[in-house]
């Protein structure tokens, strides 16, 4: 039952030392000796994972991890990762690398209708988990996406503040404006805008456990009267917005929803108005959701390629004003997250399992691994609806 997975990693592993220890109990070791990379000791547990993984390594290997059928004898699972991601770099585009993914790349919009309903339970499977979860490992303002390392030895707080400030200068924001805030997660970025520019802000969600939390900060702050929380699909919001900000919202679109939801945007946008979108992107072209993600841990999901945003946003008749590409960011953000989860095992095991503290963690340490190794960044699209609404230069946004 190893050959298939036995062929597999010897092709594969030429950085690093991979060892695996069969079900039998019998040793294989694979890479080379002075080769830069980790080294690493699995163990298979049963005869059927390893060819199961050969057929399908990215769902394969993380059933096994959480199930107890993959075990982690030397490093951790983010070592293990780490040592394939260094195998199957993006930029090096090897053999084995195409092989593998890109018979997948047909697949990539099979998951990815997210009509209405589908998305209130898409949101719900993943952002109606305990609160006490999401407060274990993120920042003290709960800012669930991607940090911004001005200095790369920063502490979490601060590449999330600076963020929160990053994004405010895109906005160009001015007192008294009409801010809407699209996938608004735990209230923070919304009650920042309204602290510092003196706005009203409209943030929307799918996540009634997020929707309880941000309006009770919002209260809790004596702002509700400015700052307001609703439970609204993009698609059902009406009005108009001086601003319109998504951070972390636009993987839950879908491609097929692309140029409605920048129509939307088009029709919400006053017509000197800023929008800011923030989402994670792919530098190789479109490409499927990867199967034990779009399983366990974001149903629907889907990160898009600059070439699939950029139609949607030229149908809907908005200026690209501006796009910043931050490359290693968020491996930078995973990996303080990573940390907090593994400093968090008891915690977590004690809200939920033991499986469950397994699936999280290969999902932070898959997610490390995407950005450090793999073709995963983060876009900031600046869009108007006039070329005029924005200074020239870029010096606003320092």
């Amino acid at each position: 039952m190893m050959k298939l997975f036995d062929w597999l990693a010897r092709n594969l592993i030429r950085k690093g030392i991979l060892e695996v220890v069969d079900a039998a109990g019998e040793r294989h070791r694979y890479g080379a000796d002075g080769v830069d990379g980790p080294r690493v000791r699995i163990r298979f547990t049963d005869r059927a994972t390893p060819r199961r993984a050969a057929f399908n390594p990215s769902l394969e290997l993380g059933e096994a991890y959480m199930d107890g059928r993959l075990r982690i004898e030397e490093g951790d699972i983010l070592s293990f990762l780490d040592l394939v991601g260094r195998n199957t770099h993006w930029d090096d585009d090897d053999a084995v690398r195409l092989n593998l993914w890109r018979p997948w790349r047909h697949l990539s919009w099979l998951d990815a209708w997210n009509w209405q309903r589908r998305s209130r339970r898409n949101v719900a499977h993943h952002y109606d988990l305990s609160d006490r979860l999401y407060s274990l490992f993120l920042d003290d303002d709960l800012q669930y996406s991607c940090g911004y390392f001005v200095d790369a030895d920063a502490d979490l707080d601060e590449a999330q503040a600076a963020k929160k400030a990053h994004i405010a200068s895109k906005l160009a924001l001015q007192s008294g404006q009409q801010v809407l805030d699209i996938g608004c997660g735990w209230g923070g970025l919304a009650l920042y805008l309204h602290k510092i520019a003196d706005v009203d802000v409209l943030g929307i969600t799918l996540s009634k456990a997020q929707l309880a939390v941000a309006r009770e900060r919002a209260a809790a702050a004596g702002v509700a009267h400015r700052v307001r929380f609703e439970l609204l699909d993009y698609r059902d919001v009406r009005g108009r917005f001086d601003r319109i900000v998504s951070v972390g919202m636009f993987e839950h679109v879908g491609p097929p929803h692309y140029r409605r939801f920048f129509q939307c945007c088009r029709e919400l946008l006053q017509p000197e108005g800023v929008m800011l979108l923030h989402t994670i992107g792919r530098a190789d072209g479109p490409a499927p959701t990867d199967r034990w993600l779009a399983r366990y841990i974001f149903p629907g999901g889907y990160v898009p390629a600059l070439s699939q945003i950029a139609p949607a946003i030229e149908n809907a008749r908005l200026w690209t004003t501006d796009i910043e590409v931050l490359r290693l960011h968020y491996a930078h953000t995973l990996m303080h997250w990573y940390q907090r989860t593994v400093a968090s095992r008891a915690a977590i095991i004690d809200l939920y399992d033991e499986r469950f503290f397994r699936m999280w963690q290969f999902y932070l340490a898959g997610a490390i691994v995407a950005f450090r190794h793999d073709a995963h960044l983060n876009f900031q699209i600046q869009l108007t609806r006039r070329r005029e609404t924005l200074p020239i230069t870029r010096d606003y946004m320092a």
